[in-house]
């Protein structure tokens, strides 16, 4: 792609018009999807399945950094973290809606380049941009994400539904996403104190790829569809497995048993964090924006997963009187102790 050298205002084209500018060859790929862009809402036509809708707001300052996030990548991440969220339902996303807050110091340019990385999501998950909004905002820019999914009838999975002996089950790794921040947070702070040194990032691009550029795992529903097991419990690990786990012990009634050596950490993200003297453990805990997929499953089904390299048995419920611990690598047991984000809190 050519790097453009002009800068249009986007008063020059309006809200209409900037609509109009981003969308004009957004294509439909779902027979669901009757009527997209251009009218007061989006028709979208289930028959017998259920439809399935989440939404999520990002704010420049609180949720990422513009210094170190480039607007492609940006786009891009943010409708990933909604996909993800249906996912978790054990659904199919479809379509989403797009909803900007626009300061004065963004150009039409930057903003086509936030759309980019969101149409090519929608390619890439095979989702429908339908609409959204635009609007002025005094600084910065808020992005909100509306998902709409959807599930056969009776295999929807929701947070509540784990019992008692239930296998609680990851996928991938944890703690990449945390330690990609901390990356790119120590190179800011290089960078502001001498401009003119160069971010020492070689070496170092699964933490920042899955911090600035993270994937839904539409692949785990797939494969557990093809093996025939349906979680009893499902949550996305958006902030921090601690507090996924404290989630869905809260709605499920029940305690868990969380088994430390078991905790999927990728040895890059382990070494960086022994580099920033933390504890990868910790980093998995309460780090986030791994956008892995977090369930329980019934033991009779462990046979058919076990094989699966990409998916972890961490743990396993227990009765709600036995609390959350964590038998650590030592063989002791702890409280285990949600400390991951909090959007309202605005914590590391």
């Amino acid at each position: 792609m050519q790097e453009k050298t002009t800068r249009t205002e986007v008063k020059e084209l309006g809200e209409f018009g900037l609509i109009k500018h981003l969308t004009s060859g957004i294509e439909t790929q779902n027979a669901s999807t009757k009527k997209g862009i251009g009218d007061d809402g989006a028709v979208l036509d289930y028959g017998d399945k259920q439809v399935v809708v989440s939404t999520d707001l990002l704010i420049e300052g609180v949720h990422f950094d513009m210094v170190f996030n480039p607007l492609k990548h940006l786009g891009y991440k943010a409708v990933i973290v909604n996909l993800s969220d249906i996912y978790a339902m054990n659904a199919h996303p479809k379509q989403v809606t797009v909803s900007l807050g626009l300061s004065s110091k963004f150009s039409v340019e930057a903003i086509e380049e936030l759309y980019e990385g969101m149409v090519l999501a929608g390619k890439i998950y095979g989702v429908d941009i339908v609409g959204g909004d635009t609007t002025s905002c005094n600084a910065g820019l808020v992005i909100s994400i509306t998902a709409i999914g959807e599930v056969e009838r009776d295999k929807a999975v929701y947070r509540n539904g784990a019992k008692e002996k239930d296998l609680l089950v990851v996928s991938g790794d944890l703690g990449a996403a945390y330690m990609g921040l901390q990356l790119l947070n120590r190179e800011k702070e290089v960078w502001k104190a001498n401009p003119n040194m160069q971010p020492d990032l070689d070496g170092y691009d699964y933490v920042l790829e899955r911090q600035l550029k993270p994937e839904a795992r539409k692949d785990v529903i797939r494969v557990l569809d093809e093996l025939d097991v349906l979680p009893t419990s499902m949550i996305d690990i958006s902030d921090g497995l601690a507090s996924e786990i404290k989630h869905l012990c809260d709605q499920s009634s029940l305690g868990i048993e969380l088994y430390e050596d078991k905790i999927p950490i990728d040895p890059t993200t382990y070494q960086l964090a022994r580099d920033f003297d933390l504890d990868p453990t910790l980093c998995a805990l309460s780090g986030g924006e791994d956008y892995e997929l977090l369930f329980s499953i019934s033991m009779a089904d462990y046979e058919k997963i076990k094989s699966n390299q990409d998916l972890t048995v961490i743990g396993h419920f227990t009765a709600h009187s036995a609390g959350m611990n964590m038998i650590t690598k030592s063989g002791s047991s702890v409280e285990l102790k949600a400390q991951g984000w909090d959007g309202m809190k605005g914590n590391d």
